[in-house]
């Protein structure tokens, strides 16, 4: 990215929090390599369950379909934005190919992806939302 990208990503976030209370965090300037990205396996993924975590005010507990015999595990920091019971059901996308990572005594293997941005100084969270008709399991390029 050169300067002038990173000057007119800055200005259309100022713009944005003028005009409607709403901030993005700028583009990075650094890239990423085309063989780096490809090395990140993003999946469609279909919410079995979910449920709170105890002793967490944060983290869900996520069991996916990801196209796979196996069920998948992904624990997530979006209690906050949504309740358990409204994500049954929903086709979500997922970065699978994280090393597990161990929260509150429970395996993590993968990452769901999100969209945050502040409205007023709040924080926003949106989990990235597909199209039902999408089967789990189907990689995103």
């Amino acid at each position: 990215m050169d300067n002038n990208e990173v000057v007119v990503a800055e200005e259309v976030a100022a713009v944005a929090e003028n005009n409607t209370g709403i901030e993005i965090e700028p583009l990075f300037e650094e890239q990423v390599d085309f063989d780096t990205f490809s090395k990140s396996d993003f999946r469609v993924v279909k919410v079995k369950n979910c449920e709170a975590v105890p002793k967490s005010k944060k983290l869900l507990r996520f069991t996916l379909d990801d196209g796979t015999e196996n069920e998948r595990t992904i624990l997530s920091g979006v209690h906050a934005f949504y309740e358990p019971e409204e994500l049954v059901g929903k086709t979500l996308l997922a970065i699978v190919n994280l090393p597990p990572r161990s929260m509150m005594g429970i395996d993590s293997c993968g990452m769901l992806l999100s969209a945050i941005h502040n409205v007023n100084g709040e924080e926003k969270l949106n989990l990235v939302m597909l199209d039902d008709a999408i089967p789990a399991g189907a990689k995103l390029y």
